[in-house]
């Protein structure tokens, strides 16, 4: 796995080892940045289901300012702050290990908010309007920020009233959508 483009361009960074995470393939990172373009520059991101952190890499590697990884799995958290030593980017990220509910809610009391809110739960993982819900109720997202969620392709588009889904794509198995407040 490598950070496709920016700053870190090229540079290798460690998957979680076993079957427990997947990360999200190189092809599908370069196709989600590109649809959202350099609009996050000096932004911050809130990356659920961290994993090994290569989205929020990513996105720093691309401009943005900030990065919260969330993960509940020990494996994972570890692996996310070996990548962000590897890539000194320590001043630029927080690393939390606990479960997406309350990370959202940790959020909300740091009233942090985000320019990008990144999705990508477990497959068997069905209740994202929940946590649409908690990123809105906790105001989350800023005005002009996006939320993007990949999932399965024949999982049914998570619909929620104060979100607008403008876009998606699939890749393979795998497909992005893409919300903004409606």
């Amino acid at each position: 796995m490598r950070i496709v483009a920016g700053k870190h361009r090229s540079r290798k960074i460690e998957a979680v080892e076993g079957m427990k995470t997947r990360p999200t393939l190189d092809k599908v990172k370069e196709a989600v940045f590109s649809s959202l373009g350099g609009k996050f520059y000096d932004g911050w991101i809130l990356d659920l289901f961290s994993g090994s952190g290569n989205i929020a890499l990513e996105a720093i590697s691309r401009g943005m300012e900030h990065a919260v990884m969330v993960d509940c799995s020990y494996d994972a958290i570890t692996t996310i702050r070996r990548n962000v030593k590897t890539l000194k980017e320590e001043e630029a990220c927080e690393v939390w290990k606990m479960d997406a509910e309350k990370a959202i809610r940790q959020c909300g009391l740091k009233q942090y908010q985000f320019d990008l809110i990144y999705f990508d739960p477990p497959y068997i993982r069905k209740d994202i309007t929940h946590l649409m819900d908690l990123v809105l109720e906790e105001h989350l997202l800023k005005e002009d920020g996006i939320l993007v969620y990949e999932g399965l392709k024949e999982d049914e588009n998570p619909l929620h009233p104060q979100l607008e889904l403008y876009k998606e794509a699939s890749y393979g198995i795998v497909k992005i959508r893409y919300y903004r407040k409606g």
